[in-house]
């Protein structure tokens, strides 16, 4: 089919996405999206979550304006607790993209490939498009880790927490949970609520309760702002360093490790706690082993006990390689520098392949932990805007 062309091509309609064309669009620039709006919380986070980020640090884009949660309660008559409900934290980006992107074009981008001066992009419907500027925004839907224990496993058996939306059918079935952070402890409540039977095994020697944090944030604002940073990500003092990914980046990069280890370490929330009573937790302990016996599971722990269980859900977080983009062309994605699947970036969130952006948590290794969560949309829309419009500027 015949080629369009597109000075920037953003890909990907979640959170940093839509913050990022709708920056860049008020700055003149024209920009065309791909992508289906909030796709990926609409059907990879369980039905029943609450949103861990505070309120404040739950706008896309920015804290101020007349795309904020404040503005979205107005528009829709609703009144949000400190704690946003998944569905209307879905409800609301949608919102925001029929403000910003009303023009969403919901065709797949089944592969990209370096053509020229730019890339050329692959549609499902067979079409082909170019850009000379790309934006990948497409989060972590091709990153989640999977123990290589589990491979070859029945997803009958064995699933990623990402894969399951709707826990209910697991209503009197026993389920191991794996993983012992806000992800492994949240689905493991939404599981026992449901009316499974759960046991979480977590390698962590205990789970790690941010009960003191919970309490913190409910100081008045003033008092909460002198400990954390608006974008809410890391602990006291610390989360105002996290929160400038100007400042933080110019550290040592082992002290940036550090420190983005102590922003984001495996962790539940203390709200979490007092609904946690019908969970059978089993913490210091690994899975060494996993094979079907008879309509389900068997699991071997590392201190020699066994476990019978009709399913195991894998709370095992996400691990970013641009190399498991399924839609970047392997020619392509080689040449990307990278460490440890990450891939380094420059300003604007610009890789070493000229014109070809990563934002979302791909750019954490380059900008901190910060841009892992909603709240760093709000430094990353600004820096890629800055520089895509010099360079647009200069050609």
């Amino acid at each position: 089919m015949e080629s369009n062309s597109y000075p920037v091509v953003i890909v990907g309609a979640g959170p940093y996405g839509l913050a990022a064309t709708r920056r860049l669009r008020a700055e003149g620039i024209e920009v065309k999206t791909f992508g289906e709006a909030m796709s990926f919380w609409r059907c990879h986070m369980p039905a029943g979550m609450l949103l861990r980020s505070s309120y404040e640090a739950s706008n896309i884009g920015s804290r101020h304006g007349p795309l904020t949660l404040d503005a979205f309660q107005r528009a829709r008559g609703l009144t949000l607790g400190e704690r946003i409900p998944l569905p209307r934290f879905v409800e609301y980006g949608e919102w925001f993209q029929q403000q910003v992107v009303p023009d969403l074009d919901g065709r797949r981008i089944e592969c990209i490939r370096a053509a020229g001066d730019g890339f050329q992009l692959a549609l499902s419907d067979g079409e082909r498009a170019h850009t000379r500027r790309l934006i990948l925004a497409t989060g972590l839907a091709c990153f989640p880790n999977r123990p290589a224990l589990f491979d070859g496993l029945s997803p009958r058996l064995v699933s990623h927490a990402a894969d399951r939306n709707d826990l209910s059918g697991f209503s009197g079935h026993s389920v191991a949970v794996i993983g012992g952070g806000q992800s492994a402890v949240e689905t493991s409540v939404i599981l026992a609520e449901a009316g499974a039977e759960v046991e979480l095994i977590a390698r962590t020697p205990a789970i790690r309760w941010l009960t003191r944090s919970s309490k913190l944030h409910t100081l008045p604002t003033r008092a909460q702002h002198a400990l954390y940073a608006p974008t809410d990500v890391g602990p006291p003092g610390l989360s105002w360093l996290v929160a400038m990914p100007e400042l933080f980046t110019h550290l040592p990069r082992g002290w940036q490790d550090k420190l983005a280890y102590r922003s984001i370490r495996p962790a539940a929330s203390g709200w979490l706690r007092p609904r946690s009573g019908r969970i059978r937790f089993s913490t210091g302990r690994a899975v060494q082993a996993a094979e079907p016996q008879g309509s389900g599971l068997r699991l071997a722990l590392d201190d020699g006990s066994e476990r019978a269980v009709d399913h195991a859900l894998l709370a095992t977080g996400y691990r970013v390689d641009v190399r498991r983009y399924d839609f970047l062309a392997p020619e392509l994605a080689g040449v990307i520098r990278q460490v440890n699947g990450y891939p380094v970036l420059g300003p604007g969130f610009e890789s070493s392949v000229p014109g070809l952006h990563f934002i979302g948590a791909p750019a954490a290794y380059s900008f901190g932990p910060v841009v892992r969560f909603v709240s760093g949309t709000w430094f990353t829309s600004r820096e890629l805007a800055r520089t895509v419009t010099r360079k647009a500027g200069a050609a």
